[in-house]
């Protein structure tokens, strides 16, 4: 079996004296999509934040392309390819929508995602480039904020709470633009509460219960029982 492009080994994480994560494992495969799911407080987002560098741990606790980046920070974990779409957008709302997607670009980084694709992607962000973030919608404003990521060509798509906030419908059609950002060979790690959305969208999953690994194993095998058992702790 070929190396993983991720794997996160026994990693530990602290907000000072605080202990949020437990010896968490998980591994993504070059070209896969894996879902962490989990109540509120699970340790989720604190997953992305130390694979993307926003929160120091032991290099060897976090290894992307074959090299350790625990402790390196999220500005050379991004010019490593690794992008996070934060919860709550992150959004500049001084800037254009063209202008936040613009930053996405800064890296420099050669790949197929320009802002030609990006608004091919979600046409809607073509028609409003001039308008300021703040004048979108909510799913519009995440479609600006995975546009932006992907404006980085990153192998790793981080996208924390992707549905978070959205009607039903707009959640639907985010999730529908997934196989096309898949298939450009990017791997993508979405941390969701919508369940059913989530274990539609990819190849495996992880749970986390109060910051350690209760249940991981394929989409296609995990049962709602198993699942709600390892979500709420029962």
């Amino acid at each position: 079996m070929p190396d993983p492009l991720l794997a996160v080994c026994a990693l530990d994480a602290f907000y000072g004296d605080f202990q949020a994560l437990f010896g968490v494992s998980m591994q993504v495969a070059a070209g896969d999509a894996v879902a962490v799911i989990g109540a509120n407080g699970a340790g989720k987002s604190t997953l992305l934040k130390s694979i993307a560098g926003l929160m120091h741990s032991d290099d060897e606790a976090i290894v992307f392309d074959g090299a350790p980046i625990g402790g390196q920070p999220a500005y050379a974990n991004a010019a490593r390819g690794i992008a996070l779409v934060p919860e709550g957008r992150g959004l500049f709302p001084s800037l254009t929508v063209e202008e936040n997607l613009q930053i996405g670009g800064q890296l420099k980084r050669t790949g197929p995602w320009n802002l030609k694709r990006v608004y091919d992607l979600f046409p809607v962000l073509a028609e409003r480039r001039q308008l300021p973030s703040t004048a979108l919608s909510g799913g519009q404003q995440q479609m600006v904020a995975i546009g932006r990521a992907l404006m980085s060509n990153p192998k790793l798509l981080l996208c924390d709470e992707i549905s978070l906030g959205l009607a039903p419908i707009v959640v639907r059609e985010i999730y529908a633009r997934l196989p096309a950002i898949m298939g450009e060979g990017l791997s993508l790690v979405i941390v969701e509460q919508d369940i059913a959305q989530a274990l539609k969208a990819v190849q495996y999953v992880y749970c986390l219960q109060e910051g350690r690994v209760a249940l991981e194993g394929p989409a296609s095998t995990l049962t709602r029982d198993a699942i709600a058992a390892a979500y709420f702790g029962v």
